[in-house]
């Protein structure tokens, strides 16, 4: 008879057997496998879900996250999907995960809207001084300031980065309609785009116009590089600080206030970016400057600014030249600001014009060192030289009255000093020999 041990042995080796021909084993979930299954339980630390009636799986901690959102809230005896992770815990469990899968497809989603050019909504979670931080569909993405629609582009006096922030900071908590420019699940970069979802539309606006064509508009925001001006149906151009006037300006805010009404001229239209002019639709106050400003003439100008390698000057309300560091003195000039002052009115001359590239040379060295200060100084050399004969005979005479007076002076001293010298010389002589001869004696 055999041993009861071995029959459940064989037994059991049967339905091992049995079990790895079955379906039902060769269903089992494999790692990195997506599957779908029944809730059979769900809390905020943990899920467990039935897979197809073969196992039990789990999902819980980190992996519960779905960046897709489509777990959210779930309950049990919905479907649901989920990554195989492990295909056995230490309770016989597999383990599942939330995360992977709504990650995946999540960004699968975000690929299809970038090819469908969908608009979707965004939420605004963060700001920094480049732009704004955004969540899209559970990823998160970012929104640059050069992509946000022309009424949010934050337009601050001076382009303080500080005060960019603050309004940039106003959006969060907020959503705003985007495009998808940029989804790269490999890199996580998600890059969204507010102005292309009003392309579309100003561009169909804007068709309406050409270069050329004169708009009025009103100042929508002054900023350091020059003003926007908003016009027709939400369009908005530019005007760039060199297209404001004819003269140099070195801060739009002092021609230009938010609010006010201008007339402008389309310069270019680029496309959905258009430029406009201001100063175009002025008469050119270069127009025959050369006439005015003569190349050679003397000019008084003040100083507008000074700079390392010169000094800005306005010759009038509209006309500003420059004088060259080299010509400002015959001397080195290490800092212009030791030679002039801002504000303060000095004489020029005028070194070149050059009115269609709107350039104007002057110097100031030229006027204190030039022809008319060598001519002063000439003259008054010619001047002395050229003394009538009068009175070069009396200066002659004065002069000779004064040396025969030194030498009359002069020789009684020396004739008197010779006669003491021969009066003193003389007793000396003499009384040698006599002393000699009484010594003899």
């Amino acid at each position: 008879m055999a041993n009861s041990k071995s029959i459940q042995s064989a037994i059991k080796s049967d339905k091992l057997e049995n079990l790895l021909n079955s379906k039902d084993f060769k269903n089992l979930p494999k790692v990195g496998e997506l599957v779908e299954g029944k809730v059979l339980y769900a809390s905020k630390k943990e899920v467990l879900m039935d897979i197809n009636g073969i196992t039990v799986g789990v999902i819980r901690g980190y992996e519960l996250y779905d960046e897709s959102g489509e777990t959210e809230g779930i309950k049990v005896g919905d479907i649901v999907s989920a990554t195989v992770m492990e295909d056995e815990n230490e309770l016989g469990q597999v383990e599942l995960s939330f995360r992977y899968t709504g990650h995946k497809k999540a960004w699968d989603n975000l690929e299809k809207i970038q090819k469908t050019e969908e608009t979707v909504d965004a939420l605004v979670t963060d700001a920094n001084k480049g732009g704004l931080m955004v969540k899209v569909g559970g990823v998160m993405g970012f929104l640059p300031v050069s992509q946000l629609a022309p009424e949010h582009y934050p337009r601050v006096e001076g382009g303080s980065k500080t005060k960019i922030l603050e309004k940039l900071s106003s959006f969060i908590g907020k959503n705003i309609k985007v495009k998808v420019l940029d989804a790269t699940e490999e890199e996580d970069k998600l890059i969204v785009s507010e102005k292309e979802t009003v392309r579309e539309r100003q561009e169909k606006i804007i068709s309406k116009y050409k270069v050329g064509d004169i708009i009025e508009g009103e100042i929508s925001g002054v900023v350091s590089f020059g003003a926007f001006v908003e016009f027709d149906d939400g369009l908005e151009g530019l005007v760039h600080i060199s297209e404001i006037a004819w003269q140099r300006i070195d801060d739009p805010n002092d021609y230009l206030t938010e609010g006010q009404k201008v007339k402008t001229r389309i310069i270019e239209i680029d496309d959905s970016k258009i430029s406009l002019s201001i100063k175009q639709l002025i008469e050119d106050p270069w127009v025959g400057v050369e006439k005015k400003y003569k190349v050679g003439s003397i000019v008084k100008g003040k100083v507008l600014k000074t700079n390392p390698f010169g000094v800005f000057i306005q010759l009038d309300q509209d006309i500003h030249g420059l004088a060259h560091i080299s010509e400002l003195s015959d001397k080195i000039v290490r800092d212009v600001n030791d030679i002039v002052e801002i504000g303060k009115t000095y004489d020029f001359k005028v070194l070149s014009v050059e009115p269609k590239e709107h350039r104007l040379g002057l110097s100031m060295k030229a006027v204190n060192s030039g022809p008319e200060k060598k001519a002063t100084k000439k003259k008054d050399v010619v001047e002395k030289k050229e003394m009538d004969g009068s009175d070069q005979r009396s200066l002659i005479n004065e002069k000779e009255k004064t040396v025969d007076k030194k030498e009359k002076s002069a020789k009684p001293k020396k004739e008197e000093k010779v006669d003491k010298k021969e009066k003193s010389a003389k007793p000396k002589k003499e009384e040698k020999p006599e002393e000699k001869k009484e010594e003899k004696k």
